[in-house]
């Protein structure tokens, strides 16, 4: 299932090319109702399975099983393969067309390495909100000082703190494409003082990550050696 998933997902890249469709056009599209109902087959088997847990039995049950997050993120992942996507090119239709790349959700039922991801991030979510509520408030911070500061002499840039949010973001990143640089001398000044924040604040989320990620892996390994020990 997992070379299916990958398989799809990379129809759906390359997909996008408009050489590719002109050559393969046809194929494409029944490359792409194959795996919608590989897609559909399994996502049926997993509603009617689920029946066999207390929780989701019966009709009821089953209709709350296709409530869950996951489960509604498959189902709109499923709904682009099974529409077809064949049309003139359009915004809509691109944005149609990113919905297959939903597929690679599926991944994380058969992989545990991207489960355990998925739990660190779950587990550490109250952390990683905190850091970026933190990093939203020095971007306002900073975008309102450079708004100041760089707002009369670079209107176009820093005219608004809308406009200088955007040199805030690149540089708290620390992507720094240089299109827009302050030219005062206090304007360099806060400017660095965001550049050295951007380098915590990108540190943080990976610490916070790290520990969570490590602290799942020793529990799923302790889960693995407990049932071992049952078993033996």
């Amino acid at each position: 299932m997992v070379s299916i998933i990958l398989a799809s997902v990379f129809i759906a890249v390359v997909s996008t090319e408009p050489m590719v469709r002109e050559f393969a056009g046809p194929t494409l599209l029944y490359v792409e109702f194959v795996f919608g109902g590989i897609f559909l087959v399994e996502y049926m088997a997993r509603v009617w399975s689920a029946g066999s847990q207390s929780q989701f039995s019966g009709f009821l049950g089953r209709v709350r099983y296709m409530r869950q997050p996951m489960a509604v993120i498959d189902l709109v992942a499923l709904a682009p393969f099974l529409v077809g996507l064949s049309g003139p090119e359009s915004m809509i239709l691109r944005l149609v067309r990113l919905l297959r790349l939903l597929a690679l959700t599926k991944l994380a039922r058969y992989s545990t390495a991207i489960r355990l991801v998925f739990e660190s991030i779950h587990s550490r979510r109250f952390e990683l909100g905190f850091t970026m509520l933190l990093a939203a408030c020095v971007i306002l911070v900073s975008s309102a000082v450079l708004y100041v500061v760089e707002g009369d002499g670079q209107p176009e840039a820093f005219g608004s703190i809308p406009r200088a949010a955007w040199w805030s973001v690149a540089t708290l990143t620390t992507v720094g494409y240089g299109d827009l640089v302050p030219l005062t001398p206090l304007g360099k000044f806060f400017a660095s003082l965001t550049a050295f924040a951007g380098i915590g604040l990108i540190a943080m989320p990976t610490g916070i990550l790290a520990a969570g990620f490590s602290d799942a892996l020793s529990k799923a390994k302790a889960d693995a050696d407990g049932v071992e020990g049952n078993v033996q």
